[in-house]
C-alpha cells in the first residue's frame, strides 16, 4: 500500500517537473526544442515522447546537469525553479 502511495507522489512530481520545464520554455518564447537548443542539449531532449521509458511507461526524469543547463540558459535560479515545480503539484 505505501508503495502505491510513493508511486502516486512520484508521478505527480514527474508531471509538475515537466510542466515547469515547459513553462520555462514558454516564458522565454521557446518551444521545448528551442529550450534544448539554447541549453546546448540534443534537440529531442524535452520531447513528450522522451518523458517516459518506451517499453514500461515508467517516468523519466532529466538529470541534474540537464536541469542546470536549462536554468543557466534561461537565467533562472534553483529556488525559482523549485518554486515553479511546487506550484504545479496537486
Amino acid at each position: 500500500m505505501w508503495l502505491n502511495k510513493i508511486d502516486g507522489h512520484l508521478r505527480e512530481f514527474h508531471g509538475a517537473l515537466w510542466a515547469a520545464i515547459d513553462e520555462l520554455a514558454a516564458n522565454n518564447g521557446l518551444t521545448a526544442c528551442g529550450l534544448a537548443r539554447r541549453s546546448g542539449l540534443d534537440l529531442t531532449t524535452f520531447n513528450p515522447s522522451k518523458r517516459h521509458h518506451f517499453h514500461s511507461d515508467r517516468p523519466r526524469f532529466p538529470t541534474f546537469e540537464t536541469l542546470n543547463r536549462v536554468l543557466c540558459a534561461t537565467n533562472t535560479t534553483w529556488p525559482e525553479f523549485i518554486e515553479m515545480v511546487m506550484a504545479k503539484m496537486p
